[in-house]
């Protein structure tokens, strides 16, 4: 009878201390994020993400430093607007997906570092094919700063929930050229209208406006959002 209650309590103690060292592997793995900071799965978990510079598939061709893992962190309050926007959509079929959210400062180094190199142009056919390298600056592809980094901005679109499809938007994510402005006719009647609800709906819920200068379809910011003139270097994990 000893036996078998002590086998019993010993099983019982391996239990409770491999539930204590998956906790504590958890809580390691995770970072502590500064006030107001969010991750968007937490808040919004049915927006799909597809964080493209944790992979190869972008602009430079390559995973870049500041993307540890394959998350979208954001504010509070963007975020908050994000799931509301998502609620909106779901009730017609519809959803986000986002591709970006956060960026650190580091990440925004290497943007500014690879378009000074003339040589790495592999990415060029697909991302960047009518637009020299070298006016990345002058367009406004690339700048010093970024919105992102402040933790409010966000890159997305509207999928088809039936079939998980993004709406056709007439260039992909990151398409550096005048097709990708938002208010380019050059596009068809339909790649238009998926554009103008992706802009209404934003705006809808306090993201700021498109207007005729803007160059990126995708992208959006909070219009009150909280840090709007800093700028973060914590890791996107």
């Amino acid at each position: 009878m000893m036996h078998a209650t002590r086998r019993k309590f010993i099983t019982f103690f391996s239990n409770v201390c491999s539930t204590i060292i998956i906790c504590i592997t958890t809580a390691c793995g995770a970072q502590m994020l500064p006030n107001n900071f969010v991750y968007l799965k937490d808040v919004a978990p049915s927006i799909q993400q597809d964080i493209r510079y944790f992979t190869d598939n972008n602009f430079i061709g390559r995973p870049l430093p500041g993307y540890d893992s394959p998350v979208c962190i954001l504010t509070k309050p963007a975020a908050s607007a994000l799931l509301q926007i998502q609620e909106e959509l779901n009730k017609e079929g519809l959803g986000l997906k986002v591709f970006d959210g956060y960026r650190p400062q580091v990440t925004v180094n290497e943007f500014i570092r690879w378009s000074k190199d003339v040589q790495d142009q592999k990415m060029k056919a697909s991302y960047y094919p009518n637009v020299n390298k070298a006016d990345f600056f002058k367009l406004g592809y690339v700048g010093a700063q970024s919105g992102h980094t402040s933790g409010s901005t966000v890159d997305l679109t509207i999928i088809d929930l039936k079939t998980n499809k993004e709406l056709d938007m007439g260039t992909h994510f990151d398409y550096m050229d005048e097709l990708s402005h938002p208010f380019n006719r050059s596009v068809t009647s339909k790649q238009y209208q998926n554009r103008q609800l992706l802009n209404q709906i934003m705006a809808k819920y306090g993201f700021g406006s498109l207007n005729a200068h803007d160059t990126e379809w995708w992208h959006f910011t909070l219009k009150n959002e909280p840090f709007p003139d800093t700028y973060f270097n914590f890791s996107v994990r």
